[in-house]
C-alpha cells in the first residue's frame, strides 16, 4: 500500500522512469550504457515506491497508552526542567527516521489538538540533538481530561518537506495517520514528568504499535 501523501512522487518518479527507460531501450545502441541506464532507473523507481509505502497497524488499547507515531531508533530520552504547551516538567523522547524506515506518521494519544505551530529553521542532520529547537518542524499538542503531550514533525538534512494537515480543534485517535516527513527526519514526543517510560535508547519501535509510556491516571 503507498501512502496518499505519496502519489505525486510515485506518478513523478514513474513518468521520468517509463520515459528514461523506452528512450534509452530505443535511443542507445550500446548494450552496457542503455541497461546500466534502465537499471538505475528501475532501482530509483523501487526505492520511491519503499519509501511511501504505508503498512497496517494494529494499534494497542488502553486510555494513557502513548503509541509511537513513528517507525526509527528511540535515540533519546531526557528530562525537561519546562516544556511549552504542557507549561511544566517534561520528558522528551526522541525517534530518528532513517530513509529506509516507514515515514507515515500517527498520532499517539487520542484527544484534541489544541496546539498547532509551524517552525521555520535548519537543516542540521536529524541525528543531531541540537535538531529539535533549530530544525524546521511542526509542533502539535494534543489535550484530553486536563492532560497534554506535545509532539513534533522535524526535518533532516535531506528531508525538506513535513506534511502535516492537522489543525487546531480537530479530534484525533491514538494510531491514525496524520501526515509524514519525507526522506530521513525525527519525531520528538513531550510527556508530562509523571509518565512511565516503557522503552530504553537504542531501541527500534514501530508507529502506531510500539508503546512508548504510560500516563499517570
Amino acid at each position: 500500500m503507498i501512502t496518499r501523501y505519496g502519489y505525486n512522487v510515485v506518478l513523478t518518479v514513474g513518468g521520468i522512469t517509463l520515459v528514461g527507460i523506452l528512450a534509452s531501450y530505443f535511443g542507445i545502441q550500446h548494450v552496457v550504457l542503455k541497461y546500466s541506464i534502465i537499471g538505475v532507473l528501475a532501482v530509483l523507481l523501487l526505492f520511491t515506491l519503499y519509501f511511501f509505502r504505508d503498512p497496517e497497524r494494529t494499534i494497542p488499547e488502553g486510555e494513557n497508552l502513548i503509541v509511537s507515531p513513528a517507525d526509527g531508533k528511540l535515540v533519546l530520552i531526557k528530562e525537561l526542567d519546562h516544556a511549552d504547551y504542557l507549561e511544566s516538567p517534561a520528558i522528551q523522547l526522541s525517534i530518528f527516521l532513517s530513509p529506509l524506515n516507514v515515514h507515515v506518521n500517527r498520532i499517539p494519544w487520542s484527544g484534541t489538538v489544541g496546539y498547532y505551530r509551524y517552525i521555520k529553521g535548519d537543516y542540521m542532520v536529524a541525528y543531531d540533538h541540537r535538531a529539535s529547537e533549530k530544525n524546521e518542524r511542526t509542533e502539535i499538542g494534543v489535550e484530553r481530561d486536563g492532560q497534554k503531550i506535545l509532539f513534533k514533525q522535524i526535518v533532516g538534512s535531506i528531508a525538506r518537506r513535513i506534511v502535516c494537515p492537522l489543525k487546531e480543534g480537530d479530534t484525533v485517535t491514538a494510531g491514525e495517520r496524520f501526515g509524514m516527513i519525507k526522506f530521513g527526519s525525527r519525531m520528538d514526543v513531550i510527556l508530562p514528568r509523571n509518565a512511565t517510560i516503557q522503552v530504553e535508547v537504542g531501541q527500534k519501535v514501530v508507529g502506531g504499535e510500539t508503546v512508548l509510556a504510560v500516563l499517570a491516571d
